[in-house]
């Protein structure tokens, strides 16, 4: 097997890459994309083939994907660009004779009102078409994502959101990761789409008390309106698009919508997922170091 891992140089790609290297897969037989190449240099100290890789330069995806049998499509950070970088990517694979894709998706893409879903869903749709073997892993909210939440309540004592009751099955990304390269390293996954979440689905009140635990200090859940919490977040220097954005994330989130927890991802990886405590201990000890 021979695999090229978009985005390496970003934090999921990077631990999707190490991922298999331990399971096993020769280095030479594995090729980090990304970039900025620089950032990789110790993979290629390693063995692996280092390329630059970006959806934007139809040249870079065309060297990369020469003689690979699978594509590790971790899904582009840019809103709003993803479904054309994405199906660049996906052209340039048919084009190399790539045989698989494996692609980041979200929960439910296609069945959601997730404000993150529709570039997924249609990102999806390309691939369905594509005529290429894929695997799609919808992977629910990663823990690290709540390292500016920890922040907040080091400053101030508080978790300010406007999501309710509702919860989140949210896992780490060494999870997630680990998700990834059992499908990779294994055919029996092929042509399958799976929702990989974390074991447990939280609430923002366990989320404070777990914020507490990590800081070592008492942690209130402040239940916000929407317009309570897009002015603080306004009022903290974000601009329009993000603050609009974090609130209606929080929105999807009292709605339901990142709340089914399945067993999917501990299955895959033959181990439980990283608890919410341990991922933010992690998270906060690595956003000190």
């Amino acid at each position: 097997m021979s695999v090229v891992v978009t985005g390496a140089t970003g934090h999921l790609g990077r631990l999707i890459v190490e991922g298999l290297l331990e399971a096993g897969v020769a280095p030479d037989q594995v090729v980090a994309g990304g970039r900025r190449t620089e950032r990789l240099a110790d993979l290629a100290a390693r063995g692996v083939r280092v390329v630059e890789l970006d959806y934007t330069r139809p040249e870079t995806l065309a060297a990369a994907l020469a003689g690979v049998d699978t594509l590790m499509l971790v899904s582009g950070s840019e809103v709003g660009q993803r479904v054309a970088q994405h199906g660049a990517a996906i052209d340039a694979a048919r084009a190399a004779g790539v045989r698989r894709v494996v692609y980041t998706s979200a929960p439910h893409a296609d069945a959601t009102e997730l404000v993150l879903a529709p570039e997924h869903a249609a990102t999806e749709e390309l691939l369905a078409a594509s005529g290429l073997v894929v695997t799609v892993l919808r992977n629910n909210w990663y823990t690290e994502n709540y390292v500016p939440t920890l922040q907040q309540a080091a400053a101030t004592g508080q978790v300010v959101a406007s999501a309710g009751d509702g919860r989140v099955a949210s896992a780490s990304r060494a999870d997630f990761a680990a998700g990834a390269v059992a499908v990779l390293t294994s055919a029996e996954h092929d042509g399958r789409t799976y929702e990989l979440t974390g074991d447990v689905a939280w609430t923002h009140d366990e989320l404070a008390a777990a914020v507490g635990e990590v800081l070592g200090r008492p942690v209130t859940y402040v239940r916000a309106t929407p317009d309570e919490q897009r002015a603080g977040l306004l009022a903290a220097g974000l601009d329009e698009g993000t603050a609009g954005f974090l609130v209606a994330l929080d929105q999807n989130i009292a709605a339901g919508t990142l709340a089914d927890a399945t067993d999917t991802l501990r299955t895959l990886i033959g181990r439980p997922t990283t608890p919410l405590l341990d991922g933010l201990r992690a998270s906060w000890a690595a956003s000190a170091s």
